[in-house]
């Protein structure tokens, strides 16, 4: 499933396509995706002015004159294609391509610009429904999310505070969505591994007892995760500055793949020599939580 990485390149794909143009016509080629179309889906964009493109975690949100907003996910295989009089464009970058079958097009976007955005999903994972504005902070896709890890509120101390006492590891607490909003297994993996903590350490561990025992709530940070922190704003930064990772079936509005995958240290390189300097460890893999976990054992700790 695409990351926050992947659908921040995508939106910044879409942005300049769909912000201020008018959806002259919302083209729903069948009832459903992961769930059920509305039934007035179509009829509440026809019409609309885009008047900004935003994301949330993994979501997309694409706020209308009308005062809704089309809240969008691509799932395990979705991705956007921008089709022009000249040329096609798909937003985000993928290891391996997305599909191109256009049986899969399954919503397509006319806009007053000329062009056309069109949703390609051969799995039908993906996601759209429309929200009013006023109702956003109550939409249950939504409610309970964590912070956004770029967002100005995320730091050592947000984390530590959130993970204080929990009796799961540090991997699987990342991957809890109402702890930090849109990471998932690939950037957990590296950013454990370029702050040098085992994805199987404690999670209560980014939080000092001796805060607790002053009344912190949550206790204090400890510098575990002022290092995690740091590694996981690099990461996804890094992550973005390159379109991504490509995984799978990650496809950038332009059509080209992403690149961020050539930077692995850890993901998907089993077997390999740790890129640590003096490190001299061997990459490893293990099944936690029914997901693939890649670290050094003899780096991270």
């Amino acid at each position: 499933m695409p990351e926050l990485p992947e659908v921040e390149t995508v939106r910044r794909g879409l942005q300049p396509v769909m912000e201020g143009a008018r959806i002259i016509k919302a083209e729903v080629r069948r009832a459903d995706l992961r769930v059920p179309f509305q039934r007035d889906f179509a009829s509440r964009l026809q019409g609309q002015t885009v008047t900004g493109l935003g994301r949330r975690a993994k979501y997309l949100l694409a706020d209308l004159a009308s005062g809704d907003v089309l809240l969008m996910h691509l799932g395990m295989s979705g991705s956007f294609r921008v089709v022009k009089a000249d040329h096609a464009k798909t937003p985000g970058h993928f290891h391996h391509p997305r599909g191109k079958d256009d049986a899969h097009d399954h919503v397509v976007l006319h806009l007053s610009s000329g062009a056309d955005v069109v949703f390609n999903d051969p799995r039908r994972f993906g996601l759209m429904k429309i929200v009013a504005r006023k109702a956003l902070d109550q939409e249950p896709l939504l409610r309970g999310l964590g912070p956004e890890p770029l967002g100005n509120e995320f730091d050592a101390v947000m984390l530590a505070r959130a993970c204080a006492g929990k009796k799961t590891s540090l991997k699987a607490a990342l991957l809890d969505q109402r702890v930090v909003a849109g990471l998932g297994n690939i950037y957990v993996c590296e950013a454990l591994y370029r702050a040098r903590l085992s994805p199987r350490r404690l999670a209560a561990t980014l939080s000092t007892k001796a805060g607790q025992r002053k009344g912190v709530a949550g206790g204090e940070p400890t510098d575990h995760a002022r290092r995690l922190v740091a590694a996981i704003h690099a990461v996804l930064n890094e992550a973005i500055k390159a379109g991504g990772s490509s995984l799978r079936d990650h496809r950038q509005t332009t059509g080209e793949l992403g690149y961020f995958q050539h930077s692995f240290q850890v993901y998907d390189r089993e077997g390999e020599k740790c890129r640590s300097p003096g490190c001299g460890g061997t990459v490893q893999r293990f099944t936690q939580n029914g997901r693939s976990t890649f670290w050094c054992p003899k780096c991270q700790k």
